[in-house]
């Protein structure tokens, strides 16, 4: 395997646990604001248990996901901040919001409502935005006029892709934080607020599957390259829709400790129908950063720098790693720490 290889799939392998980390997370968000202003106490109980911990530790996948993108590939940087800069500007405003309320809002029952709207409001927004990028980057809305280099915003507004991709994002964190809390909630014996979850579910498993079908097709018009390798990567779709297929029938599945509904296995099948896909999509995407002018291999870092950034990964995740067992097993395997109350 060669360095650059080994580069793409260290970044794969963040973005891939940011992106369950943070749908999770931002999934979580919104349905505290919901079932609040539903009226369920319990569902938005366990949601902000669950948020109170975890935010923190999904920040930190986000960081790690920029220093190892512009670390490994710097030559990147300059084509793409073009693309960006708008969007992470937002994402960050959004962020330093979201952890400004999770921070103080706790503090005093008085801003606790105030914390679920921030929280729910930003968890639509931050991955709509993030996910937003990608289109812009596959569908050559970009033009050079010497060596400047502007988006065309327009095109790109009006482009199905662009808004395809949106939906499906705030659909799948949706469907994937339905299937965590349910089985959150089967953890804490809290078998009322499993059924709750287990329903979101049921509605938005295929809801997924459709706007997934609906954001390939609508690349064919403005990506027509990258619609032409999925068709060379069928059987890891089929992989993938098999996987979907058992972990959403799963939600049906016999149980001891609930009415129906084995939640985990439903969440652990459609997690690998997740990895499974995103495998297809970055394989359909490479080797283009920015589609037609910017490769990987154009933005590759020296060898001599790769080497020092391999090794601080590995040091890092040997020190992570243990750091977030221990933050699963005090936080989310402890049945009085998701059974307690917000006036505990």
């Amino acid at each position: 395997m060669e360095n650059i290889d080994i580069a793409i799939l260290i970044m794969w392998f963040i973005f891939f646990i940011y992106a369950i980390a943070g749908s999770i997370d931002f999934g979580t968000g919104f349905y505290a604001m919901y079932y609040q202003r539903k009226g369920n106490d319990e569902a938005t109980t366990l949601a902000n248990n669950y948020l109170s911990p975890a935010w923190k530790v999904t920040n930190v996948f986000l960081v790690l996901l920029v220093v190892s993108f512009v670390g490994f590939f710097p030559g990147a940087a300059p084509s793409l901040g073009t693309l960006m800069i708008v969007p992470f500007c937002l994402v960050l405003l959004l962020l330093t919001i979201r952890s400004a309320f999770m921070v103080f809002a706790y503090s005093t029952e008085r801003f606790s409502g105030l914390l679920t709207l921030v929280s729910g409001i930003s968890g639509l927004l931050i991955p709509a935005i993030l996910v937003s990028i990608i289109p812009a980057a596959l569908g050559g809305f970009f033009t050079y006029s010497g060596n400047l280099q502007y988006i065309l915003i327009n095109q790109l507004f009006s482009s199905p892709a662009f808004y395809s991709h949106i939906a499906f994002a705030i659909v799948t964190q949706l469907f994937i934080a339905a299937l965590f809390m349910s089985d959150y909630a089967k953890e804490g014996g809290r078998v009322r607020t499993h059924d709750v979850y287990r329903r979101n579910a049921i509605f938005l498993g295929p809801l997924t599957l459709v706007f997934a079908i609906i954001t390939i097709l609508t690349l064919i018009p403005e990506a027509r390259w990258m619609f032409d390798k999925f068709l060379d990567l069928w059987w890891i779709y089929t992989l993938s829709l098999i996987a979907f297929a058992i972990g959403y029938s799963a939600l049906w599945w016999p149980s001891k400790r609930v009415d129906i509904g084995q939640s985990r296995f439903a969440f652990i099948f459609i997690i690998i129908q997740f990895g499974l896909a995103t495998i297809a999509y970055g394989s359909a995407i490479l080797p283009y950063f920015l589609y037609p002018d910017l490769t990987i291999y154009d933005a590759f870092t020296n060898e001599l720098m790769f080497r020092f950034l391999l090794i601080g990964f590995i040091i890092g995740m040997s020190i992570l790693i243990p750091v977030f067992i221990w933050f699963w097993r005090l936080f989310l395997k402890d049945k009085k720490y998701i059974t307690a109350s917000e006036h505990d």
